[in-house]
């Protein structure tokens, strides 16, 4: 992975491990926008971005307009951006850029690929003073997200894909299954017409319903559990039901759950998304401090 942390090759992370993975660390900041890039890494990329920005947010407030408060969650999850209205969640691994203002240490923005689009957009972010501790979080985040990702990542994804095959043969049995109902139910209705014809005076002896045309028990599904004791006279266990409560893996998608998920509810391309994912790690996160903007502009936006 190709990760340039010049700059703060010497500084130590700011937090436990434990604080990233199990929880997030939070931190306040007025969110000037994002504006889309045409480069996922650079200094004069993000540079321009933050002048782009500073100037059409000096134009919104010169028309009374305030820059909005956001709360950035940062965790091995990605890095939320939760206001009052919108919640934007980037993903670690499409995080490709960050990097905060040496001369400003309330200044700092990082690029990441939209999920969407798939356009690169460059975030800026006012952070009353402590831009620099932001940068080194989520450079911190990102180590700890790719070291989770090579210790279970591809296993975790191999379980799903092999948990996706084992459920379109489920379905596939089951289709075939309603099939040979349906010849079932067709051969037992040409018996009971030829039994109407053979019968006297066109009676015929009803069959029992508990048993189809060869004198077996139908199966259903549905049926209640037997109580029959065991030959030692103990009744069997009862099946534990399932939990009703959604877990979500270590990237933060539901487990797919061939039990609950119904007919054409299919996971989605589930190798797509690792190579994704193996795509942004490789790529890695680069650090950087520079000089965003020295134009004579009113700083505090």
């Amino acid at each position: 992975m190709n990760r340039a942390f010049s700059r703060k090759k010497d500084k130590t992370w700011m937090h436990t491990p434990e604080a990233l993975s199990k929880h997030y660390i939070p931190y306040n900041a007025k969110f000037l926008g994002s504006t889309e890039v045409e480069q996922p890494k650079g200094t004069e990329v993000v540079r321009d971005a933050v002048r782009k920005l500073k100037f059409a947010r000096h134009i919104k407030k010169s028309e009374g307009q305030k820059t909005p408060k956001v709360e950035l969650q940062i965790s091995i999850y990605g890095v939320k951006i939760l206001d009052p209205k919108t919640k934007h969640n980037c993903q670690l691994h499409r995080i490709s850029f960050c990097a905060d203002d040496k001369t400003d240490k309330r200044i700092f923005t990082f690029i990441c690929k939209d999920s969407e689009s798939n356009k690169h957009l460059c975030y800026v972010f006012d952070s009353e003073k402590c831009a620099e501790e932001i940068t080194l979080t989520i450079g911190q985040a990102f180590d700890l997200a790719y070291r989770k990702f090579l210790e279970s990542g591809g296993k975790d994804v191999e379980t799903r894909k092999q948990i996706a095959g084992l459920q379109k043969r489920i379905q596939e049995l089951e289709t075939e299954n309603a099939e040979l109902k349906n010849k079932v139910q067709d051969l037992e209705n040409q018996l009971r017409i030829t039994q109407v014809h053979a019968s006297p005076a066109g009676s015929v002896t009803p069959k029992s319903p508990s048993t189809d045309i060869f004198d077996m028990v139908p199966f259903s599904p549905i049926s209640p559990q037997s109580s029959t004791p065991t030959r030692n006279g103990t009744q069997p266990p009862p099946v534990p039901s399932r939990s009703t409560e959604i877990k979500r893996d270590l990237f933060g998608a539901e487990p797919f759950d061939p039990f609950s998920c119904g007919a054409g509810d299919f996971p989605p391309d589930i190798q797509s998304k690792l190579d994704e994912m193996q795509e942004g790690f490789k790529m890695g996160l680069t650090l950087e401090g520079t000089v965003f903007c020295l134009d004579p502009l009113d700083s505090r936006c």
